[in-house]
This record gives structure tokens, sequence and C-alpha cells, in this order.
């Protein structure tokens, strides 16, 4: 069976015919069969052109009784089918939903930052809140009804497991969720589109629930529309109310109570009494998983007598702009008291201004940057080392960080033939020996605004102090490009 549009024509029927004929449903084989019978005229003529060389007899009778009932069916099942959102409550649920994603919440909030929302109603104590889209990626929230499946879920996805227990971890999850894509699905999706650059009128929030014994379902019932309609209000309320104490760089404790009314379409009318808080001590312990995890990976891809500190790529953002330059001393001024994050290592002004590498990419992805360099205890270098493509024969200019802990990640592969990286370079060399080896880093958002590509200085997130290393420093050498097969 297909289902086309009515204007179709009668090559659909065709092509229907034919993947019956060659797939038919399981345990059936293919087969050609013996007689077609039609209710359409136009249907028996055009079949009995096309299959005339097939010897299948076409014949016509006015009505099919078993294709009427099999229609009925499916309009019984249409009118029976359950609703995604309760009906009293969809446009307030929708509501909600639009004003949590105009506040963002994953410009502030990375996914281990976890709220708890005391509510006390319909069998729900408490909810605990993960935040989807710091990274980009999947945007949304996540309402687990319990602290256990939480941290179960998050210790099996750093396991990094097989497909087979992944989908199971995922679907033993015990959480409500509320997420967000394309409004326009039948679009071919683009994998760059970051939904955060579309407008709200372009944006499709979906409402669902995940259970243990249940597994996962597109819909809710009443008390789940009303948990969730709760949860969103006390959302919304308590971003507004925290946002100046939530753009900082630590996880702050907080807490909020509120009286939320409930929908007018509920009876008796009445307000849930809610309590949200910020939960600082299982952010810094989900976290550490998270290091946990990535430490244990790293022992694993480079064992004892092998490279010690590979040189990594998932620190900048694919997207990112990335600029070679200098900053003068007025701005550099200017920086240190204006952005939210400043590592300083004290340097002395000399020289018309001091050398800095700028990567500009979107907020969200620019807070996840600067965490994940805290994290490593700050930055240690800035450092250009050469690199080559033996296949291809190709030279370039490995812009590298280097971390408090070591770690070195590649922030630029500029090819050694261009003359304006070249020039760059040079001025960059001088500038850095003028400054007895010190350089900065700028870490700025607006990617997707009308700064892109020129940051003005309320879009600098970070500014870091850093040294600057030469290759010979580094020690590393000539590095390759090495190839990466896939065995199918």
């Amino acid at each position: 069976m297909d289902v086309v549009s009515a204007d179709m024509g009668p090559e659909a029927v065709v092509r229907a015919l034919l993947r019956a004929m060659e797939h038919p449903q399981s345990p059936a084989r293919p087969a050609r069969p013996s007689k077609i019978v039609v209710r359409d005229r136009e249907i028996q003529f055009y079949l009995r052109g096309v299959l005339q060389e097939l010897d299948i007899a076409i014949d016509y009778v006015p009505d099919l009784p078993l294709i009427d009932e099999l229609f009925r069916g499916f309009e019984e099942i249409a009118k029976t089918r359950q609703p995604k959102l309760p009906p009293q409550y969809a446009n307030s649920l929708l509501e909600k939903a639009y004003e949590l994603w105009n506040e963002a919440p994953w410009e502030l909030l990375a996914d281990h930052n976890i709220l708890a929302i005391e509510i006390n109603r319909w069998d729900i104590t408490t909810l605990y809140v993960s935040v989807m889209g710091m990274l980009g990626m999947e945007y949304g929230v996540l309402l687990y009804r319990s602290l256990e499946s939480l941290k179960r879920f998050r210790a099996a996805v750093l396991a990094e497991e097989s497909f087979e227990q992944m989908e199971q971890a995922f679907l033993g999850q015990d959480c409500l969720f509320v997420t967000f894509s394309q409004e326009d699905e039948d679009e071919e999706e683009d994998d760059d589109i970051d939904l955060a650059e579309l407008p709200s009128s372009e944006i499709a929030p979906s409402f669902g629930t995940v259970h243990p014994l249940e597994g996962m379902r597109p819909f809710l019932y009443d008390e789940e529309a009303l948990t969730i309609y709760v949860a969103l209000e006390a959302l919304n309320r308590f971003f507004r109310a925290s946002y100046r104490q939530l753009t900082g760089e630590q996880f702050p404790a907080l807490s909020k109570s509120y009286r939320i009314p409930l929908p007018l379409e509920t009876k008796p009318k009445s307000t849930v009494a809610v309590k949200i808080a910020t939960l600082p001590d299982l952010a810094a312990e989900l976290l550490e998983m998270a290091e946990e995890a990535e430490d244990e990976d790293f022992d694993d891809d480079f064992p004892s007598g092998e490279m010690a500190v590979p040189l990594r790529d998932d620190l900048i953002p694919k997207d990112a702009f990335l600029s070679l330059g200098m900053m003068p001393w007025d701005s550099i001024e200017t920086l240190r008291t204006g952005v939210d994050c400043y590592q300083s290592l004290d340097v002395k002004e000399a020289g018309d201004g001091m050398p800095v590498v700028l990567i500009q990419t979107t907020r969200p992805k620019a807070k996840a940057l600067i965490e994940q360099i805290q994290t490593a205890g700050g930055l240690k270098a800035i450092c250009f080392n050469p690199g080559e493509d033996p296949f291809e024969g190709d030279r370039y200019d490995l812009g590298i960080l280097q971390t408090e802990n070591s770690s070195l990640y590649l922030f630029g592969e500029f090819p050694e033939a261009d003359p304006a990286h070249a020039a760059a370079r040079k001025k960059w060399e001088q500038r850095c020996k003028t400054l007895k080896g010190y350089c900065g880093l700028i870490v700025a958002k607006g990617l997707t605004g009308a700064s892109r590509g020129n940051p003005q200085p309320r879009d600098m997130m970070a500014f870091f102090e850093a040294r600057s290393l030469s290759a010979k420093d580094l020690g590393l050498g000539m590095l390759q490009l090495m190839p990466q097969f896939k065995l199918d």
C-alpha cells in the first residue's frame, strides 16, 4: 500500500503494484497475480496496456467491499488515535515551550548544571532538570523523575557502550522531555544548521516521556501535561530572575519559590507551590564523571611507550572564525575588566600592543570552549608547529593551544605557502619577542550576528594571557597527517 496525492495519476498505481509483486509482505514470496480487480474503468484500461505482456487478466467491478472495509478501519484508527497533547492544555503548553525557547537557557547552562524543581503533586516529588543545547546540537530540557535515573544514563553515555546498550540505557530513563526541532520536516535536513540561528517561527516543540517499563512515548496524559506546564513556567520565571547570576563562570547556589496558577482549562482552578534550585555539588560530581571518562579514553588511546601528549581537535568549533593579529594596549585594558573570564600573567606593556589569537563562535560554543580550558587548569601557551601531508606533499603551519594540564589542541591549519599568513606570522613573532614571550587568546561570541568577523568589545567573553612557545620549545618535530581507514 502507498499513500499519494490525488493528482498523481495511474502511474502511482503501477508503481505500488510492481512493489507488491516484487517485495510482498513476509512471509509471502515474490509472485505475479493471475488476475487484478479494479473499480475504476480508466485504471482498468491503463493497466491492460501496461501489463499486456505479463499475461494478467484485468477485471472491473463497481465495488470492492474488502478495500472499503480497510479504509473504514483506517478512519476509525485516526479518530481514536491518542492526541500528542491533551486538547485542553495544548495551547498553554506550546506557549510555555516557546517562552523557554526565547529564554535560551542553553546559553547559560551546560547539561551537567542540574536544577531541582520540587512540585509535590501528581505523584511527582522532585524533577531534576538537564538543559540540552550548549554545544549547538540537540535543544530542549530533560525532566528526570529520579536522580538515580539521571546518573545512570549519564554513566552509560560516558562509558561509550555499544549501540544496543545505549538504546537500552536510553529507554531505561525515567523522565519527561521537551525538545525542539525545525518546523518544516519535509525539507531536506541540513546537519550544519544550528537551530539557535533560526527564528522561533521555524521551531517546533515536541513533548513526551521515557519510562523503563513503557519505553518512549511521544504524547502526554493530562497529569503529565500539567507537570510539564508547571515545570516550564517555573523554569521561565527562574531564568528571567537569575539571568545575571547564571552568566558567571561558576554555577552558583540559587533557590526560588513560586506559586504557579494552573491553565484556565483546569478544574477546579488552583495554584501549585514550587521550589526551584541549582545543584552545584551535583554539577561538580557529574563534571568529574566526565573528566574521569575522558582520562580513561586518553589512557586507552595512548598506552605507555607511545606519544604521551596527542594533538587534539575537539576544542575549537569547526565553523569558528579565526584571526591572528594584535590588540592595542588601551583595548587590552578595557578587555581585562570587561570580560567574564580573564586569566592574568601580569604582562607589562611593550611595543604597540599584545599579539593575540581571536576565536569567534556562537555564545553556547564559546562558553563550552572557555569551560574546557578552565577545566584543564587554564591556558599555558600558544604555539605554532610545522606539519605536512605526506601523500599530497602540502606543508602547514599548525596553530596549537597548550593548556596547563599539558593537553595540546589544534586551533588552525594554515598553508605554509599562504603569503597573508606568512606575513601575519612574521609580525606575531616580532611582537612576541618585544613582549618577552607573552601573547593572548580572545574568545568571542557573535558568529551569526552583524559583528561576524569583527567582534565588538561587548562580544568578548574571555581573555587568556599566555606564553608564546616556539616549535623547538614544544619539541614535537614535524607532525604528519595520518590517514584513517575504515574496514567494512
